[in-house]
């Protein structure tokens, strides 16, 4: 099977609406009334002696026998649809609206929660894979899928034949699609355990967004480890302040059980309290302070890092294809969270040599030029601050970025982020990101206004460009470097597609490069 039938045969699988998708995660149906059991103060209108075949929210996926969840959305509310489901053959509906006045179809279940109750609807038809699959939640800031596939590596080393959910790809048993979204809808979630542990797998590593815990898609999982990060200011757009963003985060380690592991980052203060408010062990990590898990040396290059960890008694010297202190620490997670499942130290250090490198993460882009090309995924202005610390401590001779901020998102980090560029650079090229449905000028006059902060404290050291068009800035960048500089293309990472009023359209920074860096060295050569 080659890479195009294999991705479409897990897309099949993993998205395509129908239970099973395949032969992975085929099960039996289920009673509505054992679903029902597993909903507490649900009002019920109609038979409960119905089998249910599937758990959907898309109404274009509904099959008869199945149950529909009248999700609400950002967009669209699904109670909208809720009898276009039942025409389609839905045998219920869950949903907090009472029954519409007219319909006599199916039976209609209200309750508190939708998405709750979807999660627990779930659980049951696939039967509860996580009680057979021990299943590793990732979350935090930043970090979460640089650790994931380090964890992943560690864990395939160890024998265990992981899965993998995250920001970039869902993959498990040599088969891999693109990511719908960084941690999969509930109903999605429990039919991929289910389908990993069918097919074998050992463990499943999960990248868990804060969008996910706060709309319940992670709800009853029974996490065998969680590991957390750090926190910075990010997603205040949906959050709306740091408390909750921290709130959401904390819901993770709030849900482990006395058998589960909290993965600690005893470096970032929130841990302090994720401590106080999980009933599982501790095992904590770190480069500054003391931890169960800690680095002891390390030394960098752009080709990445070699580095001494001690893991409690043990210790190991292992080579990381990244650079940089942020990159230790997911290393450090990674091994804590390999640790608390028992993988050997050998394994670890064997999985993590494995690994060439991770898409839009430090991606070092090599033509032949004699200047470093990094693309990184950093799209706040911590992630920006420290992969630009990074790239400093590296030595080259200027550093000139490619950086802008996203539509429909936090107005309030832009400065900041024009702010981080600028110091963190000797050249800055303020571009777009993903305007989606937002005016890419005043994206840019919002980050503008940091960036002239920076250039008021250091007058005259700081090159400024503002070039909205992406592809042209990239270009620019390129054009501007000289030996011994770096570029770093910031923001956009391992997306290929660029949001502009509504519509993503074809675009990677990395292929833009490299085009880039071609039409250069042909320049170079025909001059």
């Amino acid at each position: 099977m080659n890479a195009s039938a294999a991705a479409l045969a897990v897309s099949a699988r993993t998205q395509g609406g129908r239970r099973g998708h395949g032969d992975g995660g085929r099960v039996e149906s289920v009673s509505l009334s054992e679903i029902l059991a597993e909903l507490s103060g649900a009002a019920v209108d109609g038979p409960t002696d119905r089998l249910i075949g599937d758990v959907q929210y898309d109404s274009r996926r509904v099959g008869a026998g199945d149950l529909f969840v009248a999700v609400r959305g950002e967009h669209r509310d699904g109670n909208a649809f809720a009898t276009e489901a039942l025409a389609r053959g839905a045998s219920a509906v869950l949903s907090v609206s009472p029954r519409p006045a007219g319909t006599t179809q199916g039976t209609w279940i209200q309750v508190k929660d939708e998405r709750v109750a979807m999660a627990r609807a779930a659980a049951v038809l696939y039967r509860h894979p996580d009680r057979e699959l021990p299943v590793v939640g990732i979350t935090g800031t930043n970090g979460k899928t640089t650790t994931s596939y380090l964890l992943e590596a560690m864990l395939a080393a160890g024998g265990l034949r992981p899965g993998l959910l995250g920001t970039v790809v869902y993959r498990w048993g040599g088969i891999a699609t693109r990511a719908a979204r960084t941690t999969p809808e509930s109903a999605d979630l429990q039919r991929m355990l289910r389908e990993m542990q069918m097919a074998g797998c050992g463990a499943a590593v999960l990248e868990v967004s804060s969008h996910a815990l706060a709309l319940a898609r992670v709800e009853g999982v029974d996490f065998r480890v969680g590991v957390f990060t750090n926190l910075t200011q990010d997603h205040l757009d949906f959050h709306g302040t740091m408390a909750e963003y921290f709130a959401a985060k904390a819901i993770l380690f709030e849900s482990l059980g006395p058998a589960a592991t909290a993965v600690l980052n005893a470096d970032d203060p929130h841990s302090a309290e994720l401590r106080k408010r999980t009933r599982a062990r501790v095992l904590t990590y770190g480069i500054e302070a003391e931890a169960d898990v800690r680095l002891l040396a390390a030394t960098s290059d752009f080709s990445g890092s070699t580095a001494t960890l001690r893991l409690r008694q043990d210790e190991a010297t292992v080579h990381l294809a990244l650079p940089g202190r942020p990159n230790l620490w997911n290393l450090l997670a990674a091994a804590a969270a390999a640790s608390a499942l028992d993988v050997p130290v050998s394994s670890m250090v064997a999985g993590v040599e494995r690994v060439q490198g991770v898409p839009g993460r430090f991606e070092r882009i090599v033509a032949g030029q004699e200047f470093e090309v990094i693309v990184d995924y950093a799209h706040s202005d911590d992630a920006l601050t420290n992969v630009l610390r990074t790239v400093r401590s590296l030595g080259p001779a200027r550093i000139v970025t490619v950086f802008g901020c996203g539509g429909d998102r936090d107005r309030s980090k832009r400065p900041r982020m024009g702010e981080a560029a600028a110091a963190g650079s000797d050249v800055v090229i303020l571009s777009s990101d993903n305007p989606r449905t937002e005016d890419p000028e005043r994206i840019a006059d919002d980050a503008e206004a940091g960036v002239r902060r920076a250039q008021g404290r250091a007058p005259g050291t700081i090159e400024y460009h503002r070039c909205l068009d992406r592809r042209a800035a990239i270009t620019m960048a390129i054009d501007l470097a000289r030996a011994g500089d770096a570029v770093v293309i910031a923001g956009k990472g391992h997306e290929d597609t660029q949001t502009i009023g509504g519509l993503a359209h074809s675009f990677d920074d990395r292929d833009i490069c490299r085009v880039a860096l071609g039409e250069r060295l042909r320049r170079g050569r025909v001059g």
